[in-house]
């Protein structure tokens, strides 16, 4: 739940009082225009931006209260998936995925795939087979397409076990034949493992056809809060102009 959040920029309000409840197992869409605070809101979320005030409270905790220690924990939680997909060039697909084994582990163990334990190469590789790309795991991430690079970025996200995955313009990079088979395989993934996505788009199609819910933004306020069901086109359209 979040509740009358704020953020400024050099005295410019970016997010004004904004309030909110998600459910579990859920998939919102935030949209908005550029300069909407939309990406703001996301990553405000877990702290990765601190808000000037107001409260945001998951698996129990109030997030703005607690210390960088548990903060860590709760992160731990939630996997990331941004617009750039951040894979380290010089390892493996395989390796890349066990990376997401980092929010709960510690060591060099759980950098390459040649010196990690037995269970933990098994589990990566169920989650590029959840992503359709088990056959690329040995190749070196600098030798697959931006598209495949996105299905890694899940993967690696998968990895964590999250039980919240916020993806920011997860397909803004994408040509748009790639971009649909990524949100499809968000949206099917997402309901499978009952996890709850949070993602940003400025995609209106994608907003209606693979989430639950929409929220638009507009000047950094809600614009609209509804069943994406009950929204439409030109509802959506309106707060870009």
């Amino acid at each position: 739940m979040v509740k009358k959040l704020n953020k400024s920029y050099a005295g410019t309000k970016v997010l004004n009082d904004i309030s909110f409840s998600i459910e579990e197992s859920s998939i919102t869409s935030i949209i908005g225009s550029n300069g909407s605070g939309k990406s703001t809101l996301l990553r405000s979320l877990l702290r990765l931006i601190e808000p000037d005030s107001g409260n945001i409270h998951f698996l129990g905790d109030d997030i703005t209260k607690i210390k960088k220690k548990k903060l860590r924990k709760v992160r731990a939680q939630v996997g990331f998936v941004f617009q750039k997909h951040n894979l380290v060039p010089k390892l493996s697909v395989l390796s890349n995925v066990i990376h997401g084994s980092l929010a709960n582990k510690k060591g060099p163990r759980y950098w390459f795939e040649s010196l990690s334990p037995k269970k933990c190469r098994e589990e990566a590789m169920e989650c590029l087979k959840a992503v359709g790309l088990e056959d690329f795991a040995k190749r070196k991430s600098t030798k697959i397409s931006g598209g495949q690079s996105q299905r890694v970025a899940i993967a690696r996200a998968l990895m964590q076990k999250p039980q919240l995955i916020l993806a920011d313009e997860p397909v803004a990079s994408l040509d748009p034949k790639n971009g649909e088979k990524i949100m499809k395989l968000f949206y099917n993934l997402a309901k499978e493992k009952n996890i709850t996505l949070i993602f940003v788009s400025h995609n209106v199609d994608h907003a209606l056809k693979y989430s639950d819910r929409i929220i638009g933004l507009n000047g950094g306020k809600i614009y609209i809060d509804k069943n994406s069901k009950e929204c439409t086109k030109k509802e959506i359209g309106d707060i870009y102009e």
